[in-house]
C-alpha cells in the first residue's frame, strides 16, 4: 500500500511539474555518464547516501533501481551494514528493513 501511495504521489507531481521533473530526469542521465562507475556502484553509492538521510521512500527507489541493475540482495545488505561506523547502527538497521520491504520476506537480513 505505501508503494502505491508513493508511486501516485510521483505521477502526480509529474505530471504537475513536467519541466522539473524532466531536469532532474536529465541530471541523473549526466550523472551516469559522468565517470566510469557502472549502473550499480551508482545504484549503492546512491542508496548508501539516502540510508544516510533516513529516507525510507529514496532507501526503496535505490533497492528497486539496484535490483533492476543486477545488484544481488546479499551486496545490498553489504553496502548498508558498511556503512555501520559511519551512520551508525539504528540507521543501518532501519535502512536494511527498508531494503528488505522491497526485496522480499524472503531476502530479511535477520532470520525469524
Amino acid at each position: 500500500m505505501e508503494r502505491k501511495r508513493e508511486l501516485d504521489t510521483y505521477r502526480r507531481f509529474k505530471k504537475q511539474y513536467p519541466d522539473y521533473f524532466g531536469a532532474v530526469e536529465a541530471l541523473g542521465a549526466a550523472v551516469r555518464h559522468a565517470g566510469p562507475l557502472d549502473e550499480q556502484i551508482i545504484q549503492l553509492v546512491q542508496l548508501g547516501a539516502a540510508a544516510a538521510i533516513r529516507s525510507e521512500g529514496a532507501v526503496h527507489s535505490h533497492v528497486r533501481r539496484a535490483v533492476e541493475a543486477g545488484v544481488t540482495p546479499e551486496r545490498i545488505h553489504h553496502a548498508l551494514l558498511s556503512l555501520t561506523s559511519t551512520i551508525g547502527f539504528p540507521t543501518v538497521v532501519a535502512a536494511l528493513s527498508w531494503a528488505d520491504d522491497v526485496m522480499g520476506r524472503e531476502n530479511k537480513s535477520v532470520p525469524d
